[in-house]
């Protein structure tokens, strides 16, 4: 059986202030920016650069009880993680661009890790995996690493 992770949904405020920050600050890729007519919403799909795993479908809130989670859908946790093949690299670049870290870097067992946020506030790993660790092996067999 092959089964793959596709889409992680990602609540909104606004999808054009949304695509500025996935497309201009973390340098993500807009996959699909489409007009579902018989929902009256957009089909707005972004991607980490060269990644072929899964991606962001950003969701506009469209419910009052929905706009309650923009910027929380963790409770408070880090929601996603974003593995990089240079940490550094990409730490620099994202401090240049404005992005926010809550938490600087540091050298753990699994590999170098620093906590930043998304304009709405929810929580990211940027982080680069050691070689040894099981996820980059992994990556690594699929040759997204």
């Amino acid at each position: 059986m092959k089964q793959a992770l596709v889409h992680i949904a990602l609540v909104v405020k606004d999808y054009d202030e949304a695509i500025d920050f996935y497309v201009n600050k973390l340098k993500f890729e807009l996959v699909e920016d489409s007009y579902q007519a018989e929902q009256d919403k957009r089909w707005v799909v972004v991607a980490p650069p060269g990644s072929r795993g899964a991606s962001i479908l950003l969701a506009r809130a469209s419910k009052p009880e929905q706009f309650d989670f923009i910027g929380n859908q963790a409770g408070g946790r880090v929601f996603l993680f974003l593995n990089t093949d240079d940490f550094w690299r990409d730490y620099q670049r994202m401090l240049a661009d404005g992005i926010h870290f809550v938490r600087e870097p540091q050298e753990q067992d699994y590999g170098t890790v620093a906590v930043f946020e998304d304009l709405y506030g929810n929580l990211w790993d940027l982080l680069q995996l050691n070689v040894q660790h099981p996820m980059a092996q992994r990556l690594a067999y699929q040759g997204l690493a």
